[in-house]
């Protein structure tokens, strides 16, 4: 397995970029050079997808049992070299050990699902109401699919769609997020490679946004767009998409609740908690951003999370204790820095934390906070809990949907009908009752509501995602048209 990551991979090959602009790859903890590409314009793009276009063609048409067999080396080429992904991943990303062991794990069982694609491109034989005539429909690859992939969970929300793109019969185009061009794009193309996929059906190219961003879109060749990243940058893909008559898959933002209703047991929530608000340092668009506890637990919940949030090891990623790593970049923190103190005007109180060395945001607890504030509308994306009072179900409820998101969501209590009843009422794609957001399961639907956007990932939805359906309508007795045909 290719280890130089350096170059982009077009057509089975690793090729300089042709742009003028150079992609720096940097350590977000200690800001180290780890590698540095050349990257790619315009007309290395439109060769990308020229390539996948030309495989796929023979692919579409290959053996399910050769598909199969593709996808289960891939899988077993990253069960081998699980280290070496573990280590990129903490060096490029910031992920602390814990964090990437557990994405390269959820990442083999979304590969093993993905394998068993090939014989699930299931048609129907449906009734007719013409005499003589028999429907069918099958389903078929797209063609190419370009994705874009994020830096927060780059290696798993990259195979997530290329693996299901490949093995329901579709060539890839690749761009990964500028933060993560190894572990969110070359990599694939080195396991893949390994694998023995033909030449061609697999591209990653490695580019600025402003230089090849839209063009990625935009390009006539694709016929969906798989997009994970911010609602912002979603919007403008959705339009330009739609301007071009493509699908899209799109996994945006979110501001996802955390409910703790009154008969709720303690200890479950608040360790719920924990894991669902500083799992990666809160980037992650499941991570809980606002906790909404009933006024009569409300205190005693502040005082039993705070104490556990002060157990947390903050540091090296690394270091295997380290539990909150850096965040991606400076941006990152002083943007949050920024909604923690304009919240403070606001009249919410820091109890824990609200600082930061350089990359690495100290865990922070606010409470006091309301719907209103910065702290609360805005996706967090950092180590912050806001910490939220409400009265009753209706106002949970209400608090909930007030803001423009619905990925996922929690509810805790003693009742399970109790809770379920208020999660059905919670605008969102996916909610967990005496749980925490942050969960994804290969085989069921993953995707959001609103402004969390479009599609849904995973098992049997993403098949329907990532595929077409053709009609073909089959006469077998000559038809009677009628007194629209002259029978003289």
């Amino acid at each position: 397995m290719n280890t130089q990551f350096d170059k982009l991979f077009i057509n089975g090959e690793w090729l300089d970029g042709s742009s003028e602009n150079t992609i720096p790859n940097q350590n977000p903890f200690d800001h180290a050079e780890i590698g540095s590409i050349k990257a790619a314009n315009k007309e290395d793009l439109d060769k990308a997808y020229h390539s996948a276009q030309e495989a796929q063609k023979s692919w579409a048409n290959e053996l399910p049992q050769t598909k199969r067999a593709i996808m289960e080396k891939a899988v077993s080429v990253v069960e081998e070299n699980k280290d070496l992904i573990i280590d990129w991943l903490i060096k490029e990303s910031g992920s602390t050990y814990m964090k990437a062991a557990g994405e390269v794990t959820v990442s083999i069982n979304s590969m093993k699902e993905a394998a068993t694609y090939p014989y699930r491109m299931e048609g129907k034989i449906l009734p007719s109401q013409v005499p003589g005539k028999e429907n069918r429909v099958y389903r078929a690859p797209l063609g190419v699919v370009g994705i874009i992939s994020p830096w927060n969970f780059p290696f798993h929300l990259a195979v997530r769609s290329i693996a299901t793109a490949l093995a329901t019969g579709n060539g890839v185009v690749v761009k990964p997020a500028t933060h993560t061009p190894v572990t969110g794009g070359l990599l694939f193309a080195s396991i893949f490679e390994e694998a023995g996929l033909p030449k061609g059906l697999l591209n990653v190219v490695v580019g600025k946004g402003s230089e090849i961003g839209d063009d990625i879109v935009t390009h006539p060749i694709p016929r969906l767009i798989s997009f994970t990243g911010s609602t912002e940058v979603g919007r403008r893909i959705g339009e330009l998409a739609g301007k071009n008559l493509k699908k899209t898959a799109l996994e945006l933002g979110g501001n996802n609740v955390f409910i703790v209703l009154d008969d709720a047991d303690l200890d479950q929530a608040v360790e719920s908690a924990l894991f669902g608000k500083f799992y990666h340092q809160g980037q992650i668009c499941m991570s809980i951003n606002r906790i909404m506890v009933q006024q009569g637990m409300y205190d005693t919940f502040v005082d039993a999370f705070v104490s556990r949030v002060k157990e947390l090891h903050v540091g090296d990623p690394s270091d295997k204790k380290t539990h909150i790593g850096p965040l991606i970049d400076q941006n990152q923190v002083d943007r949050i820095l920024k909604d923690i103190e304009s919240s403070k005007e606001l009249g919410a109180e820091v109890v824990l934390g609200g600082n930061a060395e350089r990359n690495l945001l100290y865990p922070t607890v606010l409470t006091h906070v309301t719907n209103s504030m910065p702290i609360a509308k805005n996706e967090i994306f950092g180590p912050v809990a806001a910490i939220i009072p409400f009265d009753d179900e209706e106002e949970a409820v209400r608090l909930a949907n007030e803001h423009p998101y619905g990925l996922s969501g929690a509810v805790h209590s003693s009742s399970i009908e109790r809770a379920t009843n208020v999660a059905h009422q919670v605008e969102t794609g996916m909610i967990h009752i005496n749980d925490e957001p942050v969960n994804d399961e290969p085989h069921m639907p993953f995707g959001g509501e609103k402004d969390s956007g479009l599609g849904r990932f995973n098992g049997e939805w993403a098949l329907e995602e990532f595929t077409t359906v053709k009609w073909v309508a089959v006469q077998h007795k000559r038809r009677d048209y009628g007194p629209f045909i002259d029978k003289r």
